[in-house]
């Protein structure tokens, strides 16, 4: 793949400002997971904005080893935590991907499985919806536990089939059916909230959904299930596809404007950080950047909310051991770290015990797991490790694939005995 673009627009592409201020200074390498698992200069942040510069300059061809070189990163943005410059890493690298397909474009159709990925499913909510009915179809008539039995799971790629022993019983068409558009406060109201429900969140973990609306119900808040929401755009954009990304956020923006809640809450970490940059997205489209910021000042994750509300009145103490795992972008992308563990330890009973960097990335982010399954794996078999020295009867995060991610690492390491992956919006509401 040779580079057929004129420096000059590609250079338009980067912000070049921003590649600037990396002053090489090397504090971002221990913070990158991909860094320390190869060694690699250019496995780190420093040396990817180096690419970037050089490819930027045309000095270098955006060929097979840059596109390697970007797509290895996990986008966890540790790097940014860990700059004293403030680098905009994770802006950066998504330009890069984004320069990446749309120079693959001009040479060649994108492959199908990508196309029908991001054009036909993501975008769709009634298809994603229509796909968890089939993944409840097949889990009610036994077909999953067969196929594993049998063996004839190994006909599916290797992260795939890894990746389906760690799904849980998705919820059936007639369970989705009695979801209540609106959920009133149980007290008096204080906010009326718009619950961001997610395109995978929503079918594969709509009982999580439904938790973070009754815990919000249950401190105060109207709960509304915004009708017309779409997917959050943040698959799109840190693939490369931007404009998708855009059309996306565009979607969600007017359902909301719609909507006209005091707060837009959602229980996702990797969709939060993405909904709070949608003002980032519009820089030359004025109107929809001014419209994205208002969106974003209403945004919040619901830990966020959760910790600002009046304290939620537990029930059922739980004596149990609890270790917690950040979601790199609630914690690096939104700056969201305590909130989660002030809530944990307001549990009667419940005995925190803080994990060896827990905001190092566990592997997942967002297809990672698929697109780099090696790296991924060695990334979570170190994770493990240092969850099984907590001693935890129960690791809890706050984004679904963290959680799928986590879930699988128990199998991995032979602990479904002792230890289970919980959504944090799950543990409080089994806590009430």
């Amino acid at each position: 793949m040779k580079l057929t673009k004129t420096g000059e627009g590609v250079l338009r592409k980067f912000d070049m400002d921003e590649i600037m201020n990396c002053m090489h200074c090397g504090f971002c390498l221990p913070a990158c997971p991909t860094f320390r698992q190869t060694g690699l200069e250019s496995y780190g942040p420093r040396g990817r904005i180096a690419l970037m510069k050089g490819v930027a300059n045309e000095k270098l061809s955006i060929d097979h080893e840059f596109e390697k070189n970007m797509f290895a990163c996990l986008g966890c943005r540790a790097c940014e935590t860990a700059c004293p410059a403030g680098v905009a890493y994770g802006s950066l690298i998504e330009t890069a991907r984004v320069v990446i397909e749309e120079n693959k474009k001009s040479q060649a159709k994108p492959p199908l499985a990508r196309k029908i990925a991001f054009e036909h499913l993501f975008p769709h909510p009634k298809r994603m919806e229509w796909m968890g009915t089939v993944l409840w179809a097949a889990q009610a008539a036994g077909l999953q536990n067969l196929a594993s039995k049998t063996g004839l799971i190994k006909v599916l790629p290797r992260p795939l089939a890894e990746m389906q022993e760690a799904v849980e019983t998705v919820a059936s068409p007639k369970e989705r059916k009695k979801r209540q558009l609106k959920m009133n406060a149980e007290k008096e109201k204080l906010f009326t909230v718009g619950l961001f429900t997610g395109c995978v969140m929503d079918v594969m973990f709509y009982e999580t959904n439904q938790a973070t609306a009754r815990l919000l119900t249950k401190a105060g808040c109207d709960v509304v299930f915004v009708e017309n929401q779409s997917c959050c755009g943040a698959l799109h954009a840190h693939s490369g596809e931007m404009n998708g990304a855009k059309g996306l956020a565009k979607r969600n923006i007017e359902a909301f404007e719609k909507a006209n809640v005091d707060f837009v809450v959602n229980n996702a970490g990797g969709c939060g950080a993405a909904l709070k940059e949608y003002h980032h997205w519009f820089h030359d489209e004025p109107e929809w950047k001014e419209r994205a910021m208002a969106f974003v000042e209403k945004m919040r994750d619901a830990n966020e909310l959760l910790a600002e509300l009046p304290p939620l009145s537990f029930t059922k103490p739980m004596n149990v051991r609890i270790t917690y795992q950040d979601s790199c972008h609630l914690a690096h992308g939104q700056g969201i770290r305590n909130q989660p563990r002030e809530l944990i330890r307001s549990i009667p009973g419940a005995q925190y015990v803080e994990l060896h960097q827990a905001d190092s990335c566990c592997g997942s982010a967002g297809i990672y797991n698929m697109t780099n399954y090696d790296m991924s794996m060695q990334i979570l078999d170190d994770k493990m490790e240092d969850v099984k020295k907590t001693k935890a009867h129960l690791i809890v995060t706050s984004n679904p694939g963290c959680l799928l991610q986590m879930k699988q690492g128990i199998i991995r390491t032979g602990m479904q005995d002792k230890i289970e992956a919980i959504h944090i919006m799950d543990l409080l509401a089994r806590a009430l």
